[in-house]
This record gives C-alpha cells, sequence and structure tokens, in this order.
C-alpha cells in the first residue's frame, strides 16, 4: 500500500478487530471503496486473534484477517494508529 488512510483509535475497551472495522466503516464512506489492508504496531497484535483463526494461526505467525481486511505488523505505525487502505500487490 503506498496511499491510505490514518485512523487513530485509543479505545482501551474496544478490540482491534472492531477498531479495524469501524476503521474500514469511515474509509468505505469517505472514498467510496472497501478497504483490504491495514498495517497496526505489533505491540497491537499481541494476544489478538482472527475469526475462525485460533491460536494455532498465532502460533503460526500468520498475519490477522479481519473480513476481507489482511492486517499486517509495522513498527513505522505508531500505537492505536491503523493505517488502512487498498493493496498494491506488494503485500
Amino acid at each position: 500500500m503506498e496511499i491510505g488512510m490514518l485512523w487513530f483509535d485509543n479505545d482501551r475497551k474496544a478490540s482491534i478487530p472492531n477498531k479495524v472495522e469501524k476503521a474500514a466503516r469511515y474509509y468505505q464512506q469517505k472514498y467510496g471503496v472497501n478497504p483490504d489492508l491495514c498495517y497496526v504496531h505489533p505491540q497491537m497484535m499481541k494476544g489478538e486473534n482472527g475469526k475462525g483463526q485460533g491460536s494455532r494461526a498465532k502460533a503460526e505467525g500468520k498475519p490477522l484477517k479481519i473480513g476481507k481486511i489482511l492486517v499486517l505488523k509495522n513498527e513505522k505505525v505508531l500505537p492505536d494508529h491503523f493505517w488502512i487502505g487498498i493493496r498494491n500487490g506488494k503485500e
């Protein structure tokens, strides 16, 4: 992803999937397309599992998938921030 939207959400009660879904809804409303990629700080992924992926996916180090959105770790993204957009084929 070369261009995306930066979303900030520091709600401690909401899960990562809920935050990504909220950011994706806003992205779709603003740009008219559904995002399929989101980068988050690695620290935010601790203890998170995608629906249906279970602990096996976490143990294997597989990326989190929330609906059709692939969630990847990126140390350049600050904690509580989500860089969300469209894949360009390099991810």
